[in-house]
């Protein structure tokens, strides 16, 4: 079982960025795939991104697209979203994910990850 501890959410305004990370702790950091989902008030969590175990495959949701980067390092166990042009929709708490197996390609459903942070909070004023 992994640990996942999210930080560096906050208030920002519109066009704004932040960078959110999240830490790992538990298991071999390296050999699985990583997320980032998002839940607003009264909606369903949601695919955000993410990325390999390698770090070479990526994958966003339409929504973010050119605007949020996922980025890993897997010798310090830590998984990156730089999330820039920051909108208001974009207010929601985010959640940290681990894949539940090794070794395989980019994965963007709920159901492929098995473990998840405690969510931190990114509210974007207009």
């Amino acid at each position: 079982q992994v640990q996942l501890v999210e930080s560096g959410g906050g208030l920002v305004q519109a066009g704004g960025s932040l960078r959110l990370s999240c830490a790992a702790s538990g298991r071999t950091f390296s050999s699985y795939g990583m997320g980032w989902f998002r839940q607003a008030p009264g909606k369903e969590r949601e695919f955000v991104s993410a990325i390999s175990w390698s770090g070479r495959s990526t994958r966003y949701a339409d929504s973010v697209k050119g605007r949020f980067t996922i980025s890993r390092d897997n010798a310090k166990s830590m998984v990156y979203l730089q999330m820039n042009s920051l909108k208001p929709e974009d207010t929601a708490v985010y959640y940290c994910a681990a894949d539940q197996v090794k070794f395989r390609g980019v994965v963007g459903g709920p159901g492929d990850f098995s473990s998840w942070g405690q969510g931190t909070q990114v509210t974007v004023s207009s």
